[in-house]
């Protein structure tokens, strides 16, 4: 059985697709089984895994409202390695349409279900908002993992975060868990991002991960070019940053 990771944070422009379609390119690197799950209307994380999400014949949004079995919209061995489960535009109609339907909250879980067996890992791009999309990848995932930027206004928002972990927890799924936290964009010349990094780790201790990710131009550059940073630049210090990710999630995953 796969470990499925919701990749979320109720604030936008913190990393959430740069670390997933990163981490999950990582692990490929090192010969796991991997299924990315685009969930954020955007379709970031499709175009970064070079794929045109305007030349979709079905997405992501097609398998929750089940006019197509998801094997059907699964984009095999994208350019970034992985398989993935495209979105685009379209998926902005997702919150009117699972509206009146039955299971509305647990309509990926549904999907997966027939999947789970084929992957080590299984990533959700989540969008920047609590919606039904990250309600159904939270019902769904193992895990949670929170990509933050150590500025002020983040404490606030993880703690928001942390209070709809728990009320999924509470009603959809028991064994729902933080994963880790990590620190993204981070800049150690800045006293806030230290300040900050610091009450990270006092307050929340081992579920922070050692491993920062740093401010980078390749790891920006890389999504126009439709690859991770790991193919557009292995080298970068972005691209080696998520190696060392991959690396450390590989160890808190075999501890468990």
């Amino acid at each position: 059985m796969s470990r499925v990771i919701a990749i979320t944070n109720q604030k936008g422009g913190v990393g959430k697709t740069t670390t997933c379609v990163n981490l999950a390119a990582s692990l490929v690197a090192t010969k796991r089984r991997v299924l990315v799950i685009d969930l954020d209307p955007q379709g970031n994380a499709t175009m970064g895994s070079g794929i045109e999400k305007n030349n979709l014949r079905y997405s992501v949004l097609d398998v929750l409202t089940q006019r197509v079995d998801v094997n059907q919209a699964l984009q095999l061995n994208t350019p970034a390695g992985y398989d993935l489960l495209p979105a685009n535009g379209d998926l902005t109609a997702a919150e009117v349409e699972l509206i009146q339907v039955q299971q509305k909250e647990a309509r990926l879980r549904i999907a997966l279900s027939q999947l789970q067996h084929r992957y080590d890992f299984i990533f959700i791009d989540c969008p920047p908002s609590l919606n039904m999309l990250t309600v159904n990848a939270m019902a769904c995932a193992n895990g949670v993992l929170v990509p933050m930027q150590c500025e002020y206004y983040a404490l606030e928002g993880i703690s928001a975060l942390l209070n709809t972990v728990k009320l999924i927890k509470n009603s959809l799924n028991p064994g729902l868990v933080i994963e880790g936290i990590l620190r993204t964009m981070y800049d150690p010349r800045n006293s806030l991002t230290n300040d900050v990094s610091h009450q990270l780790i006092n307050h929340f201790g081992d579920l922070v991960y050692r491993t920062v990710i740093p401010r980078n131009v390749r790891l920006a550059e890389a999504p126009s070019h439709g690859l991770p940073a790991l193919m557009y630049d292995q080298h970068s210090r972005g691209a080696v940053a998520y190696l060392a990710l991959a690396s450390e999630f590989i160890r808190q995953q075999e501890q468990k």
